[in-house]
Formats: C-alpha cells, sequence, structure tokens
C-alpha cells in the first residue's frame, strides 16, 4: 500500500524515477510513465496468496530449485514493457541474476495472480499478454470467487501461451517448478488445508 503522507505522483516518469519514488511500504506498478496504485486485498485473497508462498516457497527452498518471492516485489519483464507486482514469483536458480535490489529485471519462470473483482480484467488483459510477450514462462490465474483456475504454460516454439488442465485427479503438474504438483481443490478448501499436509502429501515431510 501507500503510506498515507506519500504523494502519488501524477506526471509521466521515467523507470529510475518511479523506483526512486517507490519503496518497501508501496504497492504500486508503472505502465507507460504513469503510476498505478493499487488496491487493498480481501482477507481471502491474502489468505490465497500465503498459502500458496507456504507451499510454493517451502517446496522451491528444499529442492534447491530457486526462489519465491511474494507482492510487494516489481517484476519488469522488458525494456518497454511496464513494472508489475504480481501476487507471487518463482525465479529458477539459473536466472537468480536477474535479482536486483528492488525489482526483478527480466521474466520470472513463474508468476501467479489471485484475480479480485478489481484486478481481474487486468490479470486477464493487459497483464496476460505481457507476461506472455516477455518470456514469463508459466502463468497461473487465480479466481477465488469462482473457484476458477487457469494455468498458463509458454510453447517456446510459438512463444505463446497455451492452457493447460490439471489431470483426472484434479492435479496440477507445472512445467517451471520440477516435481511440484498442485491438489486444484485445496485452493478453495474454508478453512485452507494446513500447510503441514500440504507439505506431507508433496513427500517433504
Amino acid at each position: 500500500m501507500v503510506r498515507q503522507e506519500q504523494e502519488v505522483p501524477t506526471r509521466r516518469m521515467t523507470f529510475e524515477e518511479f523506483l526512486r519514488w517507490c519503496d518497501e511500504d508501496t504497492w504500486a506498478e508503472w505502465v507507460d510513465g504513469e503510476v498505478i496504485v493499487l488496491a487493498p486485498v480481501s482477507r481471502r485473497h491474502q489468505q490465497l496468496a500465503n498459502f500458496l508462498m507456504r507451499v510454493l516457497g517451502t517446496f522451491v527452498e528444499a529442492r534447491g530449485l530457486g526462489v519465491v518471492i511474494s507482492a510487494p516485489f516489481l517484476m519488469k519483464t522488458g525494456p518497454e514493457l511496464p513494472a508489475r507486482e504480481p501476487d507471487l514469483l518463482f525465479v529458477a536458480q539459473e536466472h537468480l541474476g536477474r535479482l536486483k535490489e528492488t525489482y526483478l529485471d527480466g521474466p520470472a519462470d513463474l508468476v501467479v495472480e489471485i484475480t479480485s473483482p478489481e484486478s481481474g480484467a487486468r490479470d486477464r488483459g493487459e497483464k496476460f499478454y505481457e507476461y506472455e510477450t516477455g518470456g514469463v514462462g508459466e502463468y497461473w490465474l487465480i479466481d477465488p470467487d469462482r473457484e476458477r483456475a487457469e494455468f498458463y504454460q509458454m510453447d517456446i516454439e510459438k512463444k505463446r501461451y497455451r492452457l493447460v488442465h490439471p489431470d483426472a485427479e484434479g492435479l496440477y503438474r507445472s512445467q517451471v517448478v520440477a516435481g511440484f504438483w498442485l491438489r486444484v481443490e485445496w485452493l478453495w478448501q474454508d478453512p485452507l488445508p494446513p500447510v503441514l499436509d500440504v507439505l506431507r502429501e508433496l513427500g517433504l515431510i
């Protein structure tokens, strides 16, 4: 979020100016020179983001696959593309050099966006094409209101996303996080399943 005393710029600014203005308490994106302040998220949104962060983050750490970072942390996939703050992003070990102090300079290997009524059109529209164009290897769109999850994997030859459905058992298997799978029904449980139970089913404990 933006601190109450922090004035949101109304003029267009360069990405470098945006980085100087932005701080760790600021939740905003840079789009075509404009500062876009993001709306506060719901309790359900935050619970789901925390659940995925703990499960995916623990799996990645245990297997030495890279790092998982939660918002607010900027990702700029290319020089001509906006700087966004995904809910979660995974950077593989071989791409850790893209991580700067305050942003990811290049595409994440995986981006997770949890949609809300305010963000749904942007997540499925602008961000979808930006992440595809910028080379994000895998994109998860999770809509807790509709209990709908969409998983997109990059077709390397066509440089386009293809929609990948969970298997007959309701399991989605990641293309970029080696060995990781997600039981989609976990996402809609209320309360969410205990993280230790999930990690046990994933074979980590």
